[in-house]
């Protein structure tokens, strides 16, 4: 599709792959569905939600650090580049860097089709300059089938702390593929949130209105769906909390009562009490953070953290840190 100064591309994952990933951590003694599949229609607007919410202060504390430091965040990524933001969502955060960074093509990546259609045709009209690249697919399996993009420095923003959704060695096996595809010249702006106090990382997971339940109970409405299941949302209740030795928030769903499901023509049989693990979200120091970027063969050329060292974003190249550091 092509609309002015927007081409969409549709890559989205065939139907079985997607069953049979989504089967395969059900199946397991502990239970779990891959937090990319929160994202249906439905759960990107209720995560659009959860960014407003008074408790959530990722969001809102991240497009502060970008809007207060876009020029030096711009000069990092150099003139024309391409600029590549995987999960773009409803690509809010990018807003704040596109007039400062004036890049050549902007190639927002979402799974969610009818999603990230909506936010790339905003975004071309709010922006006439920009050309804008829609790519819908799972970047976790789809970066080597990119369509072919302009020619020109590649650097990837990826903001939120989605970084954070990986176990540390996923995460490091993550940032090493991230590197590998930006190339020798390339770079990554990377949000990372910090790690906190329990009683403010436990409240931003727990709103009192509920949105986060509602969109951590989204994701079997959208496994109905796809698996041409049955699970009712309303007995499984919502459990988010943070883990403080583990540095990580850990988000489950959990069954009110004994219950039998039926799911892909067979049925799964839940305990009371039994959950299904549906996020985790890792919190870092920059300090743990910069060791493992390093790690993945990259370092941190710039770091930008708030006042109130709630969040971080960073700028990342390929290769081993100068000897002046950070």
């Amino acid at each position: 599709m092509h609309s002015g100064n927007v081409i969409f591309t549709d890559l989205h994952p065939k139907t079985s792959d997607t069953r049979q990933e989504i089967l395969a951590g059900l199946a397991q003694q502990e239970r779990y569905i891959n937090p990319k599949y929160f994202y249906d229609e439905q759960g990107s607007r209720l995560f659009e939600a959860i960014t407003e919410l008074d408790e959530y202060y990722p969001s809102r504390t991240e497009i502060g650090i970008l809007s207060q430091n876009a020029a030096a965040i711009a000069a990092a990524c150099g003139v024309n580049c391409v600029l590549v933001e995987p999960g773009s969502g409803n690509c809010e955060k990018v807003r704040s860097l596109l007039d400062a960074i004036a890049p050549k093509v902007f190639v927002p990546m979402d799974i969610s089709s009818s999603f990230l259609r909506e936010a790339a045709e905003k975004l071309g009209s709010d922006f006439p300059w920009l050309q804008v690249h829609a790519v819908c697919a799972d970047f976790n399996t789809h970066w080597h089938d990119m369509p072919e993009l302009p020619a020109g420095r590649r650097i990837i923003f990826y903001p939120g702390s989605t970084i954070g959704n990986l176990e540390p060695d996923a995460a490091c096996a993550f940032l090493a593929h991230m590197g590998e595809w930006m190339g020798a010249d390339g770079g990554a702006i990377i949000g990372v949130d910090l790690h906190k106090a329990s009683d403010r990382l436990d409240a931003a997971y727990n709103d009192e209105q509920g949105i986060t339940a509602a969109f951590n109970r989204n994701i079997l409405s959208h496994v109905n769906r796809l698996l041409d299941a049955e699970f009712d949302m309303e007995l499984f209740a919502h459990r988010a909390f943070y883990d403080s030795d583990k540095r990580r928030i850990e988000m489950h769903l959990v069954s009110e009562q004994d219950q039998a499901v039926r799911c892909n023509g067979s049925v799964l049989k839940f305990h009371e009490g039994e959950t299904i693990h549906t996020e985790y979200s890792y919190k870092y120091s920059v300090d743990d953070f910069a060791s493992l970027a390093q790690r993945a063969g990259l370092h941190l050329s710039q770091s930008w953290v708030d006042e109130d060292k709630l969040f971080s974003v960073h700028y990342l190249q390929k290769g081993p840190a100068s000897p002046q550091g950070l």
